[in-house]
């Protein structure tokens, strides 16, 4: 049950990615594009995107645990480090330069188009060498 649950959630994830355009890696340039040819229209995704994480988030700070877990999990770091702000810049440098953040591109995938290929794949390598990096700097 927990696999078809993911699996819903996911597929309503994508679908709202799709229908707002942050699959369209024009779309993305253009509204990364503030001295040229701005496209604000990202903009009003964003903006709705963070009032409905804001409602759920003061909605969901009032239980005791989570709907579908046993406990909520937050993110217990909140210091700035240099893996976090090379990271950081390395995604913004990425999703600038391909039109793409991760979960976009995982979506895209069905469209079977080059550039989404290359860039899931870039980013894979990108995901297995940072592991590969803690793995050796934590032993």
């Amino acid at each position: 049950m927990s696999l078809l649950r993911y699996f819903l959630i996911s597929l309503l994830f994508g679908a709202g990615l799709e229908i707002s355009g942050m699959t369209n890696p024009e779309k993305v340039r253009g509204f990364l594009d503030i001295f040229g040819n701005w496209d604000p229209s990202l903009a009003f995704v964003m903006m709705g995107a963070i009032g409905i994480n804001f409602f759920f988030t003061k909605f969901a700070s009032k239980k005791e645990r989570p709907t579908f877990e046993s406990q909520f999990q937050l993110p217990s770091r909140k210091d700035i480090t240099a893996p976090l702000v090379i990271g950081s810049a390395l995604f913004g440098i990425g999703w600038s330069l391909g039109g793409f953040c991760p979960g976009p591109a995982i979506v895209s995938l069905y469209r079977g188009q080059e550039g989404v290929f290359i860039f899931v794949a870039a980013m894979t390598v990108g995901m297995l060498a940072y592991s590969l990096y803690e793995n050796l700097t934590t032993q």
